[in-house]
C-alpha cells in the first residue's frame, strides 16, 4: 500500500509551503480518495530524502497497477497532477501572496510565483532540466540552441484514443483562463495546478502566468481574459508597455498576427516575456537614422538576420506613436525587387513581431518585419526556412526563435545520437530511414573536420545545428545581410 508515498508527498506540501501543519489531515485524505483508499497507516520517513518525481512515480505505479489509469505519458500526467491538486492553495491565496509580495517590488513577486509554479509541478523541474543546451557563435553574435524534451510528445496509443473521443469545446483553446483547475483530457492537459495573476493592460483584464515548458528563465504568458485572436496594432504597443511599467525586470512581446510568421495560436491574443537576455537583445545597431517628428527617439537597423527596426526613448508614449507609424507604413508597403508585397489576392502579407523591454532609464521597441507570402517554390513561405533546412527546423518562426532562441523539436536528441555513430562507423547515413533525411547537409560539413572522434562528435552536430539555425533566421529576414538588402531596407526606412 503507498502509505510511505502519501506521507511524503504531504510532507513535501510541508516544506514547499504549499501546504500547513493544519492541513496535514486534510491533504491525507484528498489524496486516499484520489487513490481510491479508505484505509491509512502512519509509516515513518525520518530521516528519508523527499524527490517529488520519485514519490509521484511510485504512486503512478501504484494507480495502473490497481488499473486507474493506463501507462502513457499522457494518462501519468493526467493523474499525477491530479495528485498535486490536492496540495495546491487555492487561487485566491496564490493571487494575494503575489500583490503582497508586490509591495515589495516586482522581482519579489515574480520571484515567489515562479518558486511557486515549480513547487506545485506545475513546472516539472525534473523534465526541464532533462532539455539539451548549447551556445553556437554567429557573424551576429552567440546564438541559444535548445533541443525541447519537457514537452511530452503524443505516442501512437494516445493518438488513437484522440480519434475515438468526442470532441470538446472547452476550455476553447489552451490559453483560455478556463484552464485554471481543469482537470483535463486525452488531448487537453491538465491544469488543476495552473494559477493566474489577474492584471490590467490598456484599461482591459489579462491573466499572468508561466509557461510549464520554461523555454528560459522566468518564461511567461500574458493572456486576454476574452478569447480574441491576436491583433498587431498601435493599442498592442500600448498593452506591452503597460506590462512592462508593471514589470520593469521583463521584457514583453507578441508573436505576429498572421499565418506562417506567427506563434502556434492565433486564436488567443496573448504575450510571452520573461527575465531573461536574448542574443537579439544584445545585439549592437549597425546603422542609425532620424525620422522626421521623432527627433527625440533613437533608431536603427539591428544587426541581426532578421529584418529589425530598434527604437529607445524615455518616453514610452513616443515609442508607441512612432512604433504605431512604422506599422501602418509596413502593412502597405511593396517592393517587387525584394519580392515583398503587401497584399495578394486580397490577403495581407505584411505584419510585425513587436518586443519591448526597459534598458536602464530608457524604454526600448525592437520592431521585427515579417511577410508571410508564399510560392509555388516554397509553398510554407519565402520568409520562412527552406526546405533544405526543414531536416533540423520545419516549423513557424515565432517570437523566441526570431530573437535568437532555438526551439529544436525533441526527436533530434535520438538523431544526433543515430548520426554519431554513422559518422564515427563511416556508414551511410541515407541507409538509415531515421536519419535518411539528414545525408546530404552531412556530406556538406564533414569536409571542413579533419579529425572526427568519439570525443568531438557531438560537438560538431551542435555547432552545424547552430549554423542551421542561423539559416533558419537569415531565411525568416525580409531584408537580407548583403549590400542589396541593406539598401533595399534602407529604400522601406526613407518611406517614414
Amino acid at each position: 500500500m503507498p502509505y510511505k508515498q502519501i506521507k511524503k508527498l504531504v510532507q513535501y506540501g510541508l516544506q514547499t509551503e504549499l501546504i500547513t501543519q493544519e492541513d496535514v489531515i486534510y491533504v491525507t485524505n484528498l489524496l486516499l480518495a484520489t487513490l481510491e483508499l479508505d484505509d491509512y497507516q502512519d509509516t515513518n520517513i525520518d530521516n528519508e530524502i523527499i524527490q517529488l518525481e520519485d514519490v509521484l512515480n511510485e504512486l503512478l505505479c501504484y494507480a495502473i497497477e490497481k488499473g486507474m489509469i493506463s501507462d502513457s505519458t499522457v494518462q501519468r500526467d493526467l493523474f499525477d497532477t491530479k495528485l498535486m491538486n490536492c496540495l495546491v492553495p487555492p487561487p485566491r491565496e496564490v493571487i494575494s501572496k503575489f500583490y503582497k509580495h508586490y509591495k515589495k517590488s516586482p522581482e519579489a513577486a515574480t520571484t515567489y510565483f515562479y518558486e511557486y509554479c515549480h513547487n506545485s509541478d506545475y513546472i516539472r523541474r525534473y523534465r526541464v532540466k532533462k532539455d539539451m543546451k548549447w551556445v553556437t557563435a554567429s557573424p551576429y553574435g552567440d546564438m541559444n540552441i535548445t533541443i525541447n524534451l519537457s514537452k511530452p510528445e503524443k505516442d501512437p496509443k494516445v493518438i488513437a484514443e484522440q480519434r475515438l473521443i468526442k470532441q470538446i469545446g472547452y476550455p476553447k483553446c489552451q490559453l483560455c483562463l478556463e484552464n485554471v483547475g481543469y482537470a483535463g483530457r486525452v488531448d487537453h492537459p491538465a491544469r488543476q495546478n495552473l494559477r493566474v495573476i489577474p492584471i490590467t493592460l490598456h484599461n482591459s483584464g489579462w491573466g499572468f502566468q508561466y509557461s510549464p515548458y520554461t523555454y528560459y528563465k522566468e518564461h511567461c504568458i500574458v493572456i486576454n481574459e476574452e478569447h480574441i485572436p491576436m491583433v498587431i496594432e498601435k493599442e498592442t504597443l500600448i498593452k506591452l508597455f503597460d506590462f512592462i511599467k508593471l514589470f520593469p525586470h521583463y521584457f514583453i512581446g507578441s508573436n505576429a498576427d498572421l499565418p506562417i510568421v506567427g506563434g502556434s495560436i492565433l486564436s488567443h491574443e496573448h504575450f510571452q516575456g520573461g527575465n531573461y537576455q536574448f542574443p537579439m537583445a544584445v545585439a549592437p545597431m549597425e546603422q542609425t537614422f532620424c525620422i522626421p517628428g521623432f527627433s527625440d527617439v533613437e533608431a536603427g537597423i539591428v544587426k541581426w538576420p532578421l529584418s529589425v527596426i530598434r527604437i529607445s526613448c524615455n518616453d514610452a508614449k513616443r515609442l508607441i506613436d512612432l512604433g504605431a507609424h512604422i506599422l501602418e507604413n509596413w502593412r502597405g508597403y511593396t517592393d517587387e525587387e525584394s519580392f515583398l508585397y503587401a497584399t495578394t489576392n486580397g490577403q495581407t502579407h505584411n505584419t510585425i513581431t513587436p518586443i519591448a523591454r526597459k534598458v536602464k532609464n530608457l524604454f526600448q521597441l525592437d520592431l521585427v518585419l515579417r511577410n508571410n507570402i508564399t510560392t509555388k517554390e516554397h509553398p510554407l513561405g519565402v520568409f520562412h526556412p527552406h526546405a533544405e533546412l526543414h531536416h533540423i527546423k520545419k516549423e513557424n518562426i515565432g517570437l523566441i526563435e526570431v530573437m535568437g532562441l532555438a526551439v529544436l523539436p525533441p526527436r533530434l536528441k535520438e538523431e544526433m545520437q543515430q548520426l554519431a555513430q554513422y559518422i564515427l562507423n563511416g556508414k551511410d547515413v541515407s541507409s538509415n530511414e531515421m536519419i535518411r533525411k539528414h545525408a546530404l547537409w552531412v556530406e556538406q560539413f564533414l569536409p571542413k573536420y579533419t579529425e572526427i572522434t568519439a570525443e568531438n562528435i557531438m560537438n560538431i552536430l551542435q555547432e552545424e545545428i547552430g549554423q542551421v539555425f542561423v539559416k533558419v533566421l537569415e531565411d525568416a529576414g525580409v531584408f537580407k545581410c548583403n549590400k542589396e538588402g541593406r539598401n533595399a531596407f534602407m529604400k522601406f526606412i526613407r518611406k517614414l
